[in-house]
């Protein structure tokens, strides 16, 4: 980490106690994803706080590994803490042969990194902040052949990335820059790009002009900030109120999806969503569908 929460910034919302959050807070809800039962959101002041204080064990562990994932070193304990343990978590695995890399980039904005262990070569989709107790944690599980970029904002370290693995970053051609001109392989136009026999690209503009998900074994989507979970689990969202490029050709984006089989989304931000079917994640986009194409869209936080 390369600065540390102050005690002197500590939000007037912490529970007492020695593990708390600054106002350094950018409201990511990394956090809050990892460790519900520690963390939760002061919405006056638009960010996290620590609502209760870890139980010892299993509880803390977790709230330590949101302190270890935080993108702005906002979490912090009043003692000094063991973060070890806590590092070595990540990659988190959480099931199917993905798991959640931890480690969030301020240039992301906190934004969530995946990896997709194949014996055909792993797949890293976006870019997490390049720790090195975490690349090294990668590179022991296989390394990565791929670095799926889903969209312009959330690119952070990823040539640091190219350099450690030798991977392929993918791309589309819409969303590159300046930074991620020479990306290995560039996606164009709307028609969905087979990597390998498990790996499909789909472009979703909407959010920006060239976001992209992915596709894994019919199964797992991962969709950047295309797509998300609600927070109880039963739907899917997207937001307009953080829709950069086009409201309606995002929900548009979000129909050509009912054309796919999958059941779980996994987002760079927001939670992540699980159906027990494909027609059971059809509904849940359906339903968002209904809400999305009304005159006033479907709003997440404004």
């Amino acid at each position: 980490m390369e600065a540390m929460a102050r005690a002197s910034l500590r939000l007037p919302q912490n529970v007492e106690g020695d593990l708390f959050v600054d106002s350094t807070c950018i409201d990511c809800d990394t956090c809050r994803q990892l460790a519900p039962e520690v963390f939760a959101r002061a919405d006056d002041a638009g960010m996290s706080y620590v609502h209760r204080q870890p139980a010892a064990g299993e509880e803390r562990t977790r709230a330590l590994m949101a302190l270890v994932a935080c993108p702005t070193a906002s979490i912090g304990t009043v003692a000094k803490a063991d973060t070890a343990e806590a590092a070595r978590r990540f990659p988190m695995d959480v099931g199917g042969g993905v798991s959640f890399c931890g480690f969030t980039s301020k240039d992301s904005f906190g934004a969530w990194s995946w990896l997709v262990r194949r014996p055909e070569g792993n797949v890293l989709v976006d870019s997490p902040r390049a720790a090195g107790v975490l690349l090294d944690r990668i590179e022991a599980m296989g390394g990565v052949r791929w670095l799926f970029l889903t969209h312009a904002d959330d690119v952070a370290d990823h040539a640091v990335l190219r350099r450690r693995f030798g991977c392929e970053r993918v791309m589309h051609a819409d969303d590159l820059s300046a930074g991620t001109a020479d990306v290995e392989r560039v996606v164009e136009g709307l028609e969905p790009v087979a990597l390998d026999k498990d790996l499909l690209v789909i472009p979703v503009p909407g959010h920006t002009a060239g976001s992209a998900a992915l596709l894994y074994r019919e199964r797992d989507l991962f969709t950047g900030d295309h797509l998300w979970g609600t927070e109880d689990g039963t739907g899917l969202e997207a937001s307009r109120s953080v829709c950069w490029h086009s409201w309606p050709e995002q929900v548009r984006s979000v129909e050509r999806l009912l054309g796919y089989r999958f059941e779980r989304v996994l987002p760079g931000h927001g939670p992540v969503f699980k159906a027990s079917s494909p027609a059971a994640a059809h509904e849940a986009l359906e339903a968002f569908l209904a809400l999305a194409r009304g005159p006033a869209g479907r709003a997440v936080g404004g």
